[in-house]
């Protein structure tokens, strides 16, 4: 009897757990295919590329891109290179997240560079100093900075991912890494990294949020969160890169976009917005990082050559004197 009672009581809790797990599961689903739902494939990129040659439906190429099975390079590892790819679809969403899947490598060990760029921005395929796409720009540019241009007060470790909002007027200054015009930063060591590495630029209710997955976790570590932050739809979405001295692979395996929801009050027409962050200020003066008083080694070598100069100008005072005294001499004889 106790063990007809045992089994009574065995499956009514197995037909509730059974219940309960399926629930879950299906609960999830249904939250996957929710997100899934808001991925735009018109602004998205990713394998297999679809297309022939040079060529990927929404999407287009300028300087030294080019497609393979495995991944869109922007620029190979060599000097004085760039490549951008721009989606062709002007972004009509007000809210928006955008997952990159990226990679840069190369050789060298200490010396590398210089970096790439995700742009959401109004003119797109131009060309300039700004890691490969043209200055003063509209817009927003998310900067993967591999290589440091300066040892002064404005100095951080790199490579370093930063944000920068403009409204047409203001000029990225390579000499300072950008400090002078950033939003926000921070430091991020995705180059030669083994794993694909992962960005996420997500711009809810006015709040730009940048995020990381550098060790492989399958989970976002936040970059940077600026509240405040103005961009108007119809721009365009695109990344480009550029060697100088220096060089590295810069690899663009993925772009995902997700639409996501906006209240009510976002819903107004914002194709006239001008780009803009509450935290905006107006550029600094440029100035020259002070100069470092000398080294003790250097202190140690002026001071040697000093030296060495009074001892060669006693050598030939003494050298003059005997002359001249040898010379008397033989006046006097």
């Amino acid at each position: 009897m106790y063990g007809h009672s045992r089994n009574r009581d065995f499956f009514p809790a197995a037909l509730v757990t059974g219940f309960l797990v399926t629930t879950l599961l299906v609960r999830q689903s249904l939250q996957q295919n929710d997100y899934n739902d808001y991925l735009k494939r018109e602004h998205s990129l990713f394998k297999p590329y679809q297309g022939s040659g040079m060529t990927i439906p929404y999407w287009d190429f300028i300087g030294t891109t080019f497609v393979t099975n495995s991944y869109v390079r922007l620029t190979p590892d060599l000097q004085s290179k760039n490549g951008a790819i721009w989606n062709h679809v002007p972004c009509t969403s007000i809210n928006w997240e955008l997952q990159v899947n990226f990679k840069v490598h190369g050789h060298g060990k200490d010396l590398f560079g210089d970096g790439f760029a995700l742009w959401y921005a109004r003119d797109r395929l131009q060309t300039g100093p700004v890691f490969g796409s043209k200055d003063n720009f509209l817009g927003l540019a998310i900067i993967l900075d591999t290589y440091s241009n300066h040892n002064g007060p404005h100095n951080h470790q790199h490579p370093y991912i930063s944000a920068m909002v403009n409204n047409g007027s203001l000029s990225y200054d390579h000499d300072r890494d950008g400090t002078h015009t950033q939003l926000a930063g921070c430091e991020a060591k995705f180059r030669n990294v083994e794993f694909d590495t992962q960005l996420s630029v997500r711009y809810e209710n006015d709040v730009l949020t940048v995020s990381t997955d550098l060790e492989n976790k399958g989970s976002w570590k936040e970059c940077l969160r600026v509240e405040g932050v103005k961009l108007p739809t119809g721009y365009y979405f695109g990344a480009s890169a550029t060697t100088g001295d220096l060089s590295d692979n810069h690899d663009i395996i993925s772009i995902k976009f997700y639409e996501l929801e906006a209240p009510s009050l976002l819903a107004e027409d914002r194709r006239q917005i001008v780009p803009s962050a509450a935290t905006f200020e107006a550029p600094r003066e440029h100035r020259d990082d002070p100069k470092q008083g000398m080294s003790n080694v250097k202190i140690f070598f002026l001071i040697l050559l000093m030296m060495l100069i009074v001892v060669v100008l006693v050598v030939i005072g003494i050298m003059f004197y005997q002359k001249h005294k040898e010379n008397a001499r033989k006046r006097f004889y």
